[in-house]
């Protein structure tokens, strides 16, 4: 019988593919260059066992640019710019660091476009005190917690019904490293799969994480405000809830995007950012294979992504699918 629902969704095309990652692609984040976009860089995350597990930096043409080994499985991975760490501001990517029980910190130089680790190795260490799974890191995202302070919201692949995530300031350590000072754990677990994706929206003081099989959460990320769920929704997705990211143009708009995870060909749920996000606005096709990982940035990067671009996980060919948010507008139709 054929797939009504199907063709009744209308499909947007990358307009480009990166290089593919040597084992397994997982999650991508998008750098923008401070003076010259078109520099700007994708990283992407190789997920293996140590020594061949990786992190990926890409040009905007996707060529595979520097390649850092030596991660025991890294999943997620988030960047923030212009954070305050000690008396040093920078860039910075964080990954997870599934089998250390650990974040991975780099800073990311504008001039050379690397990334440099500056992990603690003991300092960066999570969820203290746990054993198996639920020490495991899975899902990472960055808040920025106000006077240059950067926070990291971290998932695990497994935990309690209360407290799955746990929250870190980054701070600085001994010899210019960059280690974590606990902040809270909070966050409401269905028990059914697990929370991978996770996506902070720090202008407005969100948090968002996709509790597998259930549906996508809503926080509030500022510690200081009451710890209740703000709101469920998503829940209606035959696929997995996966990547969650966020469009934010600079004039305050935007939306949130989410990804369902299907085979051969991932669909692309649009939110509204703000008010209610109860239903989506569109949906799309994507033609991505089983999409895990997925970033978004409303920055002008040039020619072809003038309005910005959406960098999407692929599996079946291991690298990351960027299409340019125009192709996005169009095909939902939004203003």
């Amino acid at each position: 019988m054929p797939n009504i629902f199907r063709f009744q969704t209308p499909e947007v095309r990358p307009v480009m593919r990166t290089a593919p990652l040597p084992d397994d692609a997982d999650d991508p984040a998008v750098w923008v260059h401070p003076h010259q976009p078109r520099q700007s860089l994708i990283l992407g995350t190789n997920k293996a066992r140590a020594p061949h597990g990786a992190i990926g930096v890409y040009d905007l043409n996707g060529r595979l640019v520097q390649l850092v080994r030596n991660i025991d499985q890294p999943n997620n991975i988030d960047v923030a710019q212009g954070v305050v760490i000690g008396r040093t501001r920078l860039d910075i990517a964080v990954a997870t660091e599934r089998y250390a029980s650990r974040l991975r910190i780099f800073r990311i130089d504008p001039e050379r476009r690397r990334i440099v680790d500056i992990t603690d190795p003991d300092g960066a260490r999570v969820f203290a005190g746990e054993t198996g799974e639920r020490a495991m890191p899975m899902g990472v995202a960055l808040y920025h917690a106000g006077r240059g302070e950067a926070h990291a919201i971290v998932s695990r692949k497994s935990g309690p019904t209360q407290g799955y995530l746990h929250q870190y300031r980054l701070v600085p350590t001994r010899g210019g490293r960059v280690g974590v000072q606990f902040v809270r754990a909070f966050g409401a677990f269905s028990g059914k799969g697990e929370i991978e994706a996770v996506c902070v929206d720090s202008a407005l003081g969100y948090v968002y994480y996709a509790d597998e099989n259930v549906g996508i959460r809503k926080y509030h990320a500022n510690p200081a405000m009451p710890e209740r769920e703000l709101a469920l929704f998503a829940a209606e997705l035959q696929g997995d809830q996966e990547g969650i990211a966020l469009y934010a143009p600079t004039h305050g708009e935007g939306y949130l995007l989410c990804t369902e995870q299907l085979k051969e060909n991932s669909r692309l749920h649009i939110y509204p950012r703000f008010g209610r996000q109860s239903q989506p606005i569109a949906t799309l096709y994507t033609g991505a294979d089983s999409t895990d990982g997925l970033d978004a940035n409303a920055h002008n990067f040039g020619a072809p992504f003038e309005s910005g671009l959406v960098v999407a996980m692929n599996s079946k060919d291991r690298n990351f699918w960027v299409y340019r948010w125009a192709d996005i507008r169009s095909a939902a139709r939004l203003p």
